[in-house]
């Protein structure tokens, strides 16, 4: 990609117009907004029982499905990939979050016939379920990314939570694997309790730079132990928090917040920002600087963990 920026999935690559636009202000590629199982399998049961609606096809539907109303069916988010596909010449990245192989493979096929230049696989999981184990809930993952990458020609990276308790592990398997990315982290929408309707109240705010410690962290212990490509996804609003991703080891940045405050022109101003700052700081290439903070240039890792620790505990 001729730069590190990229759009992260989102309402913002809903529009052709947009999309153009964010491309004219310097975009390096795009990720569709994400298409969901419970979609595919929603449409799919219209066609048996004439029905509209889907909601909580899947225990954990409720907690991440999508308005139905505003995000795009199967057939629309195939139509919506081939048009954004002829308006840009940027890579088009298309997203999945589902929770069973078969339909992950599938739809693969169908995004890599559309024309996607690689997809994302939104590994989502509640991990809800008292009686499944953290080992089987990776096991699945580690198929749908094996079976996935089997069926598709194209490049495909992973989107990670932060909850897995063996973190570098599980993407160190899925790096063996073949998964061509590896994305972290995904953003979760906040839950509270109206206590007089008895309902859950979802919201997904706008992230701020405060939250790209985490990210700065997982890529930092990944850098130099996978081959997979490393990008960060919320909290980079600053050209200083390229930096820093790019120091930790990511090889890119997905933006949405940003953008959505700022307008696709902020990433004009993040460019001119990030060339100020590395020719002010005497640095000709992000690769020089990609890594030289990561955890495989310090001795014992997780021993300067520990003693971080308990530096505030």
């Amino acid at each position: 990609m001729r730069n590190p920026l990229i759009v992260g999935s989102s309402s913002l690559t809903d529009d052709v117009a947009t999309v153009r636009e964010l491309e004219d202000e310097g975009a390096a590629a795009l990720v569709l907004r994400s298409l969901y199982e419970e979609q595919i399998t929603g449409e799919q049961m219209d066609a048996f029982f004439q029905s509209d609606s889907h909601d909580d096809s899947s225990p954990e539907a409720g907690t991440y499905q999508p308005d139905p109303e505003l995000a795009p069916g199967p057939d629309e988010y195939l139509e919506h990939l081939q048009r954004v596909k002829k308006a840009v010449g940027i890579p088009v990245i298309a997203s999945l979050c589902g929770t069973s192989t078969g339909s992950w493979v599938w739809y693969a096929r169908l995004l890599e016939q559309a024309g996607a230049d690689a997809l994302e696989l939104d590994l989502y999981h509640s991990a809800s379920d008292t009686l499944t184990s953290a080992a089987e809930v990776e096991a699945r993952m580690i198929e749908i990314v094996r079976e996935v990458k089997r069926a598709i020609q194209i490049p495909v990276a992973a989107k990670l939570t932060p909850l897995y308790t063996a973190f570098a592990n599980f993407a160190s398997r899925l790096d063996a694997e073949g998964v061509d990315g590896l994305v972290v982290f995904t953003r979760f929408h906040k839950v509270d309790i109206d206590v007089l309707e008895l309902e859950l109240l979802r919201s997904l705010q706008l992230s701020d730079s405060s939250e790209l410690q985490l990210r700065l962290r997982a890529a930092a212990v990944l850098a130099g132990r996978v081959k997979a490509c490393i990008a960060i996804s919320g909290g980079v609003h600053t050209a200083l928090d390229v930096v820093k991703a790019t120091m930790a080891g990511a090889n890119a940045t997905q933006l949405v917040s940003a953008i959505l405050k700022n307008g696709p022109r902020y990433l004009r101003t993040l460019r001119d920002e990030l060339k100020a700052w590395m020719a002010t700081n005497e640095w000709t290439s992000l690769d020089e600087m990609r890594g030289n903070m990561s955890f495989q240039r310090v001795p014992n890792p997780a021993a300067y963990e520990r003693a971080t620790y308990r530096l505030f505990h």
